[in-house]
């Protein structure tokens, strides 16, 4: 059963200390498995900041954006206890991130599960500089990264909702490969380039964050 379609969406959010226990109750125990429940909701899993931010994050899998207008989504009934501690309630700097994939062009390995790790980038660039931009970043940009030990997977999106361009989102094995000398030495020499089309882009506050997943 595919586990990835062509659409992601992506909720990041700080929660107070007060509340974070109740919030990851309902989070666990009622708003995700309701979510699940959608169709063309195809995977989810929830993660948490060890760098960047904000904290929490709630990443779903989408067979298409259009999910996000059916009745299923956009009809679900607001519980007592969503209405008590969802993140629009008590929630600070919250994020919702609707995006279409744009790289790579199809599907690849429908079937794998949600990662261990992400490392989201949430970033913006000029329109004079838009085209030129993304072919770089598609075409020279990601696709070494991808070569990196214990990158998983890479994908792009173009971002439909939320306040930045594009969101690119890798997965990872471990924390530990944005800091091997693998990752970095791609970083440092992925393209001639690179360093103009990295002047380009803006990346909004707590980009690129690193997160780990923290429910099975």
């Amino acid at each position: 059963m595919a586990q990835k379609g062509r659409g992601i969406f992506m909720v990041y959010v700080d929660i107070d200390a007060q509340h974070v226990q109740e919030f990851n109750e309902w989070y666990n125990k009622e708003h995700l498995p309701e979510l699940l429940s959608v169709p063309g909701i195809l995977s989810a899993a929830r993660y948490e900041a060890v760098k960047g931010g904000p904290k929490y994050l709630a990443c779903y899998e989408l067979e298409s954006v259009a999910v996000m207008q059916t009745p299923a989504f956009t009809s679900r009934p607001r519980t007592p206890w969503g209405q008590k501690v969802s993140p629009s309630v008590i929630g600070k700097n919250l994020t919702r991130i609707v995006g279409e994939q744009i790289y790579p062009d199809g599907v690849e390995m429908p079937d794998r599960g949600m990662a261990p790790v992400l490392q989201i980038g949430r970033m913006s660039v000029p329109a004079e500089v838009d085209a030129e931009w993304n072919a770089w970043y598609s075409g020279e940009y990601v696709p070494g990264y991808r070569k990196v030990p214990g990158v998983i997977y890479a994908r792009r999106y173009r971002v439909l909702e939320g306040t930045s361009g594009y969101s690119t989102v890798y997965e990872f094995a471990s924390t530990a490969v944005p800091e091997s000398p693998e990752w970095k030495e791609q970083q440092e020499h992925s393209s001639p380039n690179s360093p103009r089309m990295r002047q380009a882009m803006t990346h909004a506050p707590g980009s690129a964050g690193v997160y780990v997943r923290v429910n099975s």
